[in-house]
């Protein structure tokens, strides 16, 4: 087969959603509608953290990085698809599709450290309270944070770099409404042994381990709230990681639900519901469990709307 080479002399074509002009337009309105839900959602948590003072706590710290992170990691793939299909375009770029995949890992990965961090935030708070502040200083948050970007930005240039050294036949045709790194390495024309190793590697040290860490402190969390006696204090320490828990849950229950549909079935179909559920729907709804099952950030949100609300009008009336 005739092989294009590795700068890219022919775009790849994101199949995504195919349908008629109608069905197109219903996907537009969707995941727009879906896109600046999760923009507006996660941004509010941000500013929320930021303008009240009884949040400045480590547990706030790393949601309202985790918020930002979620809302650049839709930012890496929706905006291009709507482009697409309002253009009626099913090209990107080979530039434009190692962008894409650069990113799309790097914000992942960031998304695995950082409910990492916040599960030791959270072991620390129920384990060792009476630590907690000297534990969670702001100089171990920061260096937390700063050591989540460092791998995460170290696994994706690995991945990505690699992809530069393949070469590619004349079907350019990804399953995808992104470029998805195994979707890109199926369409290789030479050996993708190497790069099939990263990725494995990738994965168990920046997904594998991460997931591991994240069972082992709530094996720890549960042990010490067993030990509490009163049913009240249960109750209490269970709340207080009942959110970081069913986050946990959506982000790898999606994330494990991608790859086991692409590989136990061929529908393309499947794999591209398993795709919104894992970059669309999870950091959509993320704002929605934490501000719903926390009442400090219901409170928060609350003053902050009141308070948007409150000097609108006012301004109005001064002028």
């Amino acid at each position: 087969m005739e092989e294009g080479n590795q700068t890219g002399e022919k775009n790849f074509l994101l199949l995504g959603f195919s349908g008629n002009s109608d069905q197109q337009s219903l996907f537009f309105v969707l995941f727009l509608s879906m896109y600046l839900v999760t923009v507006l959602g996660n941004l509010l948590i941000i500013l929320a953290i930021i303008s009240d003072s009884h949040l400045h706590t480590p547990m706030y710290f790393f949601l309202s990085n985790l918020s930002f992170v979620d809302i650049c990691f839709t930012s890496t793939t929706i905006p291009k698809m709507l482009v697409n299909i309002q253009m009626q375009s099913k090209d990107i770029s080979f530039a434009g599709c190692l962008s894409q995949i650069f990113f799309f890992i790097l914000f992942g990965c960031l998304d695995s450290f950082l409910l990492t961090v916040m599960a030791y935030d959270r072991f620390v708070a129920i384990c060792h309270p009476l630590h907690y502040m000297v534990i969670m200083n702001p100089r171990l948050c920061a260096h937390l944070i700063l050591g989540s970007w460092i791998m995460s930005v170290l696994g994706s240039l690995l991945e990505t770099l690699t992809a530069l050294r393949l070469s590619f036949c004349t079907n350019m045709e990804i399953a995808n409404f992104f470029c998805d790194l195994p979707e890109v390495l199926k369409l290789a024309c030479c050996e993708t042994l190497i790069n099939n190793i990263v990725v494995y590697f990738v994965t168990i040290v920046l997904g594998v381990f991460p997931l591991s860490g994240i069972l082992f402190t709530y094996s720890q969390i549960f042990l010490s709230i067993l030990r509490i006696s009163s049913s009240t204090g249960k109750c209490k320490a269970f709340s207080t990681c009942g959110s970081h828990l069913s986050v946990v849950s959506l982000f790898y229950g999606t994330s494990l639900g991608v790859y086991l549909s692409s590989a136990a079935t061929l529908s393309s179909s499947s794999s591209l519901m398993s795709s919104v559920m894992y970059t669309m729907v999870t950091p959509m709804l993320n704002p929605f469990i934490y501000s719903l099952r926390n009442r400090d950030m219901k409170g928060a949100l609350g003053r902050l709307l009141g308070k948007a609300l409150y000097e609108g009008p006012l301004q109005d009336s001064l002028k």
